[in-house]
């Protein structure tokens, strides 16, 4: 094959891959728009300045953590304990790394850091899909790359919005915004569950999250996810044994 065709088509597949990342993560952008506005207008005559709720949009990128860190803040609990705390709710990622690790182990340490970075709720919807599908593209990276990049840019500016004209809004966030994340989630994944156990997994989970809500330091959400993950491989094993 000639080296610059070659060249060109590669070329193609990475923009390709860039804008299918941006398209497919633009519902949970809009979902997140509300949810970075409330985090910025709440952060305003906290303890945080303006710096420093910017730099925790900038460096942790996290939005529940963020939100929980900051009530934390305002009751005043002890920098030790809030450490602990979003370090407990941010332990799901451990099981998106999982899922993806198979998928990213051939890229170098400096993409596999940017991307690890990125791997947020919202980027693992999407990518865990895209890396789903049998196609031979070598260039999926940049799909999770222009998805990721596209929700950090969102989150950012978010904040800001937050921030700066927030307090336009008195009451922003009893409004209820946030809930439009929790609507968008899920119409992202009802489409996805194709069998019985993933059907499994997400209602048992579902239940489950109920249940442990009333549980410290946010861990009925690891306890869902450890339950749905538990029922939907026992039920693919009872699956695979049960006659044809």
């Amino acid at each position: 094959m000639n080296p610059m065709t070659s060249k060109h088509e590669s070329f193609s597949s990475i923009r390709s891959e860039l804008r299918t990342g941006l398209r497919d993560v633009t519902p949970l952008i809009i979902g997140a728009i509300p949810f970075g506005i409330i985090f910025g207008t709440i952060s305003v005559g906290t303890e945080l300045t303006f710096a420093g709720a910017m730099a925790m949009s900038l460096f942790v990128f996290a939005g529940s953590a963020q939100f929980i860190a900051l009530g934390l803040l305002i009751s005043g609990t002890t920098w030790p304990i809030i450490i602990l705390t979003t370090f407990i709710v941010n332990l799901r990622h451990l099981l998106y790394s999982t899922t993806l690790v198979p998928h990213v182990k051939g890229l170098s340490h400096y993409w596999r850091a940017i991307l690890a970075f990125g791997l947020t709720d919202e980027a693992f919807a999407v990518v865990s899909v895209r890396y789903q599908k049998t196609d031979s593209s070598p260039h999926k990276h940049w799909y999770y790359l222009a998805s990721a990049f596209f929700m950090y840019s969102n989150w950012q500016l978010c904040t800001y919005l937050g921030l700066t004209i927030g307090n336009l809004f008195p009451g922003i966030s009893q409004w209820g915004l946030d809930f439009a994340m929790s609507v968008t989630f899920i119409g992202m994944v009802i489409p996805y569950l194709k069998n019985r156990p993933m059907w499994a997994a997400v209602f048992i989970s579902g239940v489950v999250a109920v249940i442990a809500y009333p549980l410290p330091h946010k861990m009925g959400l690891i306890l869902a996810a450890f339950a749905g993950i538990a029922c939907g491989v026992m039920t693919e094993l009872l699956m695979i044994q049960e006659p044809e």
